[in-house]
């Protein structure tokens, strides 16, 4: 059994910048610098870390990948150990995802995990955890439960309504990796893009197929960084891994 590691990289992550003030795209947040290092970086260094992981593709908009690929060979060899692949992403991370199991010579056992470009915090231990439940179960997900009371709301012109509070008991915070036997991940993509169903996760196709998706684990500190004080955050936990 190979585990390969998708990252889909392709987004522009409009929330982390301040608005525009002129024409020119700024860089995408997953090329922010954290600690002096770009935040894809240290989550690419996380799995070239794991001694499982066969190989790593990167999808990324086609206007980054050549100097990404430069910068790496030049600043962060040790990545290229694992068999890395840059690939184009697309639009959505969807599509992304997708374009990067096309260049996945997997076999159907074998197992895919798909990681969050800016989730740089995530554990060897969330990673072994993720691709043991998934090798287990066919589909797996690192998850936190929730902290805070979760309503459901109704949206309405001036904002929202309480419809109904949901028991924290049975809610819990997905987070990356999520991970796949390539024959189910391959087949469910297979059929989002037959049906022009889009997902917001690659759980989401799964469940639809009517799957079961197994849940780890996860971490408070496993943070998507997607606004500057989720930066602060991880700067902070970021000093607190190197001590």
């Amino acid at each position: 059994m190979k585990v390969f590691v998708i990252i889909p990289a392709a987004g522009l992550g409009t929330r982390m910048a301040p608005a525009a003030r002129s024409k020119k795209r700024a860089p995408s947040k997953q090329f922010k610098e954290l600690g002096g290092v770009p935040i894809l970086v240290h989550t690419l260094r996380k799995f070239a870390a794991t001694p499982a992981v066969y190989e790593i593709i990167v999808a990324l908009r086609h206007d980054e990948i050549a100097g990404f690929r430069t910068q790496v060979e030049k600043q962060y060899p040790e990545i290229l150990a694992k068999r890395l692949q840059m690939v184009e992403g697309g639009e959505h991370r969807q599509d992304s995802v997708s374009s990067a199991l096309a260049h996945t010579a997997a076999d159907p056992e074998d197992i895919v995990l798909v990681h969050d470009a800016v989730r740089p915090l995530v554990t060897p231990e969330i990673i072994a955890s993720v691709i043991e439940a998934a090798h287990q179960h066919g589909a797996a997900i690192a998850g936190w439960p929730a902290v805070d009371t979760v309503k459901q709301v109704e949206r309405v012109a001036e904002g929202a309504l309480i419809k109904a509070t949901i028991p924290r008991a049975s809610i819990v915070m997905a987070q990356t990796p999520q991970g796949f036997r390539y024959d189910i991940l391959k087949k469910a993509f297979a059929d989002a893009v037959a049906d022009g169903f889009l997902g917001t996760d690659e759980a989401s196709l799964i469940e639809r197929a009517g799957l079961p998706v197994a849940v780890v684990m996860g971490s408070p500190r496993n943070i998507k960084i997607t606004t500057p004080a989720d930066m602060e955050l991880a700067e902070f936990y970021l000093k607190s891994e190197g001590s």
